[in-house]
């Protein structure tokens, strides 16, 4: 859930607007979103009403997919201690407020945008936060080269992809540069998932280790094409919310693929978790992406007391130790099938 000062704060901004207004507005940005994906151009947001809606529309999704990526990165780096955070292409500034979450030691924040009323109501956005407040907002194009300041932790969120194809690796050696740990977050579809993944080859060259979600540096198992990594958190919705979305659900399930990369000495997950496990009387069947074995079917059972009772709580996303690799029965490497999840301005669940 956004932290109750953001939730207050974009409350707030939304009030200046009748539901109606912020529902049309909704309708209109998500066929400019479709329209300008197929035409490889234009502008999404064109008035403040855009933006105020743009925000209702995608900031708790946004803000939910950088927390749970950011929580596992941290997971596997305990001496991780960010001191500063570059959030590139940050719109309203929801990663950083996902990392001030994550990481208190945070007290530099840059925050680069392209569009400079995004950046107005980010900024009013972040007044609310005492740690936030200092943020710097500078409006700019993304672009290799581009001057940024030196950040410990550097973000992408829902950006990467929006980028020109021939430029993208070029961008994440710039994201890199200097950096203790790179995030890179995508909606979760195959055509995110590639993103991601090229992103996630740059870094392994630039020197980096990949924190989460891999188990390991080498080559992805999946097969491109025939599936795809992704990831999914559920979160909340507000009845304004439920409304310009014209959704009937109290929650919606934001699909995401990403990667942590770090410089940083960490841990590494035996395996990660690549779907809902399946849970039945006295079993538990898990999909894991298992570093060198690749990707396997493991079935736990009762039989196996507190690896059992690990799987029952156990989740999609988490990480998985080596002895519930060596302890689990496997059934051999999954080929595995996905359902598509959300892009940036489409919602799937209703």
């Amino acid at each position: 859930m956004l932290p109750e000062e953001l939730k207050a704060a974009l409350d707030q901004a939304l009030s200046g607007y009748a539901p109606q207004e912020l529902s049309d507005s909704v309708a209109r940005l998500t066929e400019r979103y479709r329209t300008n994906a197929a035409t490889g151009g234009g502008t999404h947001i064109r008035s403040r009403a855009d933006v105020a809606a743009y925000a209702a529309y995608r900031m708790p999704a946004t803000y939910a997919a950088a927390a749970t990526a950011m929580r596992q990165a941290a997971a596997m780096t305990p001496g991780f201690r960010p001191g500063s955070h570059l959030d590139v292409g940050g719109g309203t500034g929801a990663a950083i407020w996902a990392a001030g979450e994550t990481w208190s030691s945070i007290e530099r924040v840059t925050v680069i945008e392209h569009d400079p009323q995004i950046i107005d109501l980010g900024k009013r956005l972040a007044r609310t936060s005492g740690a936030l407040r200092g943020a710097t907002w500078r409006q700019a194009s993304v672009r290799p080269g581009l001057d940024r300041p030196a950040a410990d932790l550097v973000t992408m969120s829902y950006a990467l992809g929006e980028l020109p194809q021939d430029k993208r690796r070029e961008i994440v050696r710039w994201l890199a540069a200097d950096a203790a740990m790179v995030i890179v977050i995508e909606p979760g579809t195959p055509a995110g998932y590639a993103t991601v993944a090229e992103a996630r080859e740059v870094l392994v060259a630039q020197g980096l280790s990949v924190a989460a979600p891999c188990p390991h540096d080498g080559r992805c198992p999946i097969e491109q094409g025939r599936d795809w990594c992704h990831f999914s958190v559920r979160l909340p919705r507000t009845s304004l919310h439920r409304r310009i979305k014209a959704g009937t659900l109290s929650f919606e399930d934001e699909k995401f693929s990403y990667v942590a990369a770090t410089a940083v000495p960490g841990e590494r997950a035996g395996a990660r978790i690549l779907r809902h496990p399946v849970k039945r009387k006295g079993v538990v069947s898990l999909r894991l992406c298992a570093g060198e074995e690749g990707v396997r079917d493991v079935i736990v059972s009762k039989r196996q007391g507190d690896l059992y009772r690990a799987a029952r709580d156990a989740d999609w996303g988490d990480g998985w130790g080596d002895d519930g690799l060596r302890l689990g029965h496997g059934n051999g490497e999954g080929g595995g099938s996905g359902s598509a999840g959300g892009s940036s301005l489409e919602d799937v669940d209703d």
